[in-house]
């Protein structure tokens, strides 16, 4: 331990040192303090004036004893010098160290400020100072970077103003963008709310909400008939083995989402484009597909897009490719190639039978003993119904399918176009948005602006055209005569005389002619229509015509085309 500057080491042991500053680094510097005469020593304890017990003292002089409680008493006591050579008793007297750096005195000394007193067992400096006298203030070199009390400025002014600019602009974007989601969201409900009055709307519009009466839902719906969008397409089943045909339209309203099969009876009266009136039937087997299809579209008020010809043989290959039909069947059906009377039936009647292609083309066609051709026709809407139900919703598929019929299909319409159709129909079918109905035809093939108001109007979206009471007269016309171009003349010569002419093909030659009417009201007429055709007044009777025309007429031998 360096103990040069302790006092009574080294050197003189009289030497006194004070502090007298400090140097760069911090560290205390020392001077040494000139010999003086003994003083005094100071006690800043005492209550009074007194000797008083120097530790650091050298000399072995005795004191009076110090009194620390002020109580006066005195006591001769050697005093000790811990850094004496000659101890206790021995040695000089030396001066005592004063430990703020000045010589005591006696009486009370002011005490010096920010110093600190030296502590003999405290190392000295590092090396001695050459220059004891303490440095002038100009010559200490002071930076600002010793001082740790010197106050910095914590920033820029402008960086403060700066961050609360930026802040403040946060907070301004945060709440904007809540108020711009505040009113997203407000305007999405109002749409929501907006769409949802529109719909109950539409449904109120077109009849659709329940509670509503009956005349209120019919109003709605006959508005908004003419508004709807429907697909339509003619479909002919013809019966290769036994003849006859059946006839139904398949509607797709694509504005509803309904589907719907239209059976139409083969009584039904149409017009051809030369203005000949022709029953349905006929239409379908003289006229072909393409004057039937523009016969209904005059009679109906539709439109329809193309003409589908099912045979029965294609009829059976496509219940065979859908995988058989569930139907519920309202009658046992005869198997037609049994040789036996009284054979098991090839359809039974009941609830979901499946049927195969053979046993759908047998209940589609079958007609019992004394039925109307439309309950016949009801099993025909029964089976289309069960093959869209199992045909493919996919249109490539349903397309696949008709491909694989390997048909001949009427120009207008391809295979690509039948498959989506079907498709679309088969999708509602499958969903119980489809339905079947009967065309209602009055006895003598007309439709009644109110029997057929629920169909025309609202299933096809059309207007009845059949011929009112008091337009042309309609004359059915069949030719016994044996000659086949008699049934031309007569047609040329009823149309010239204002007749309407409803051809009635030929049948087994008769000798005399008829000419037949249904009511009284009807004579008149009918002896009209002998006259022009050159028969005698005396075949004029009153019998039972064809359902859809006024006057009957059977062309026998002895009708002369010339004479008339």
């Amino acid at each position: 331990m360096n103990d040069r500057y302790d006092a009574g080491h080294g050197g003189d042991q009289g030497d006194q040192y004070e502090l007298v500053g400090y140097d760069e680094y911090g560290r205390p510097v020392y001077r040494q303090v000139p010999p003086q005469a003994p003083q005094q020593q100071y006690d800043p304890y005492a209550q009074q004036q007194g000797y008083g017990y120097d530790p650091y003292a050298t000399g072995t002089q005795q004191a009076p004893h110090y009194d620390p409680y002020g109580t006066g008493g005195q006591q001769a006591a050697p005093s000790y010098d811990p850094y004496a050579a000659g101890g206790p008793q021995g040695g000089a007297p030396a001066q005592p160290y004063d430990p703020y750096g000045q010589t005591a005195a006696s009486g009370r000394q002011p005490r010096v400020a920010e110093q600190t007193a030296y502590i003999p067992q405290q190392p000295g400096p590092a090396e001695p100072a050459e220059d004891t006298a303490p440095p002038s203030q100009s010559e200490r070199d002071y930076r600002t970077e010793q001082f740790a009390f010197v106050e910095e400025a914590d920033g820029d002014p402008e960086d403060v103003i700066d961050w609360l600019n930026f802040t403040e602009n946060r907070t301004e974007r945060r709440e904007e963008a809540k108020r711009r989601a505040r009113s997203r969201l407000i305007a999405l409900v109002v749409v929501l709310a907006l769409v949802a009055v529109g719909g109950v709307g539409y449904l109120w519009y077109a009849g659709k909400l329940p509670g509503l009466s009956t005349s209120h839902s019919s109003t709605g719906k006959a508005t908004a008939a003419g508004a709807q969008n429907r697909d339509v397409i003619v479909v002919h089943l013809h019966n290769t083995k036994k003849g006859g045909t059946s006839t139904a339209l398949l509607v797709d309203n694509t504005t509803t989402k309904q589907g719907t099969t239209v059976l139409l009876p083969n009584s039904l009266a149409v017009t051809d484009d030369d203005g000949t009136s022709t029953t349905l039937a006929k239409s379908v087997d003289e006229d072909g597909s393409s004057g039937t299809r523009d016969a209904l579209d005059t009679v109906l008020g539709t439109d329809i897009e193309g003409t589908w010809r099912l045979d029965t043989p294609y009829l059976q290959n496509l219940v065979d490719l859908v995988g058989n039909i569930e139907v519920d069947t309202n009658a046992d059906v005869p198997d037609p190639d049994a040789k036996k009377k009284g054979s098991a039936p090839l359809v039974h009647k009941g609830s979901n039978q499946t049927l195969s292609g053979k046993m759908a083309v047998a209940y589609a066609t079958y007609r019992a003993s004394g039925e109307a051709q439309n309950a016949q026709l009801e099993r025909f809407g029964q089976v289309m119904q069960g093959v869209l139900r199992k045909l493919s919703s996919d249109p490539t598929a349903a397309t696949t399918t008709v491909q694989t019929l390997a048909q001949i299909l009427d120009p207008s319409l391809t295979d690509k176009d039948l498959g989506t159709f079907l498709a679309k129909l088969a999708d509602l079918a499958k969903g119980g948005d489809y339905k079947t109905a009967l065309l209602p035809v009055q006895g003598d093939g007309t439709l009644s602006a109110q029997a057929a108001a629920s169909v025309v109007k609202d299933v096809l979206g059309g207007t009845a055209k059949s011929p009112d009471q008091g337009s042309a007269v309609r004359v059915h016309v069949e030719n016994a005569s044996g000659v086949k171009d008699d049934t031309e003349k007569a047609r040329v010569v009823l149309l010239n005389g204002g007749f309407t002419f409803l051809g009635g093909g030929t049948t087994t030659p008769t000798a005399t002619s008829k000419v037949v009417y249904r009511s009284a009201a009807d004579k008149e007429n009918a002896t009209e229509v002998a006259k022009t055709l050159g028969l005698p007044t005396s075949s004029v009777v009153k019998g039972r015509t064809a359902s859809n025309a006024d006057v009957s007429v059977t062309l026998g031998q002895d009708y002369k085309p010339s004479s008339s």
